[in-house]
């Protein structure tokens, strides 16, 4: 079973970023998919969208997050967003293969905070 939740991020009535959180197990989430709409980009609306899904995974109780991204220099801001947050760049995950396009990005995360 492949569980994925979709969030999104509106401003004044626009949609200016979405993102994708897949389960791999239970202990390691997948940030699938991430888009910022480009009028939006700059604003904080991919940061604010990275840790809604950074949250999300802490209350699935992921002990990990992973991400593909590009190689290329036009996802350069993206990671650099996510190096900002903590990602490492780390081998292949789940059922991706090394590729000169593609990067791979990891996170380890703390619990999430226990409500008394």
């Amino acid at each position: 079973m492949v569980a994925r939740r979709w969030a999104k991020i509106v401003a004044v009535r626009e949609l200016v970023a979405v993102g994708a959180l897949r389960r791999i197990d239970a202990h390691h989430g997948e940030i699938k998919s991430m888009h910022t709409d480009e009028a939006a980009r700059g604003r904080g609306a991919g940061r604010a969208m990275l840790r809604h899904l950074l949250a999300e995974s802490r209350r699935r109780g992921y002990q990990r997050v992973s991400l593909e991204t590009g190689s290329m220099e036009g996802f350069a801001p993206a990671r650099g967003l996510y190096a900002s947050e903590g990602f490492d760049v780390c081998p292949p995950f789940a059922d991706y293969v090394a590729s000169p396009n593609s990067v791979c990005m990891t996170v380890s995360l703390e619990p999430a905070a226990q409500s008394k």
